[in-house]
């Protein structure tokens, strides 16, 4: 959202690797002065044992809700030190929704069904989406001198980061990321391994 009186600048993003376009790229903005927190609500849905987005980019402060939309129950949990939380068995809307006011990554998973696993990017930015099926996406920001990051599930490394210059009249850009191939990701997630051993020695039940 811009300011009252703010003129909009169309910034055209199209991100992809090797492999072609990339899609649920989180793309976001940062300008040189800090933005403020907003109160939004967001939504990541259980639905078919799977978290629905898989990847939900929010601003610091928004609010996320986990209606769970299966007919049996999941328990949903995090670890990651910029929100951890723990939502015990649960169905339908029972369960109260989660800030969330620390930029980051947070991995989210069911102590029930292992490989459900969701990331939320936490951003200091109003500025940011995703990415679609074709890698592409637009953003409209005011002019000026910006911070441009891609966070992608699959990302070798850091986060891909470059300068961009916004002008009046707006820009494109296109990046090429490194990505983890996918069955390199399914034989060794030990993001996921990890979460669940913290999960079981919370609870006291590792071997």
């Amino acid at each position: 959202m811009l300011a009252s009186g703010a003129q909009a600048a169309e910034v055209r993003i199209a991100v992809g690797s090797s492999g072609g376009p990339v899609s649920d790229a989180v793309v976001s903005l940062h300008g040189a002065t800090p933005s403020t927190t907003r109160t939004a609500t967001a939504r990541m849905d259980q639905q078919h044992s799977a978290f629905v987005p898989g990847v939900l980019p929010v601003q610091a402060g928004a609010v996320v809700a986990f209606p769970n939309r299966d007919n049996i129950q999941h328990h949903v949990y995090s670890f990651s030190q910029p929100r951890q939380f723990e939502i015990p068995l649960y169905s339908g809307n029972k369960a109260a929704p989660i800030r969330f006011e620390k930029p980051g990554v947070v991995v989210v998973g069911c102590n029930i069904h292992d490989w459900m696993i969701g990331h939320i990017v936490v951003l200091d930015t109003p500025h940011f989406g995703k990415t679609t099926a074709d890698g592409h996406l637009t953003l409209d920001v005011p002019p000026g001198r910006y911070t441009l990051r891609v966070w992608h599930v699959r990302g070798a490394g850091a986060p891909l980061e470059r300068a961009l210059v916004v002008p009046a009249a707006g820009t494109s850009a296109t990046l090429q990321v490194a990505l983890v191939p996918v069955q390199e990701q399914v034989r060794g997630n030990d993001r996921l391994r990890s979460l669940q051993e913290k999960f079981r020695q919370s609870k006291g039940t590792t071997p």
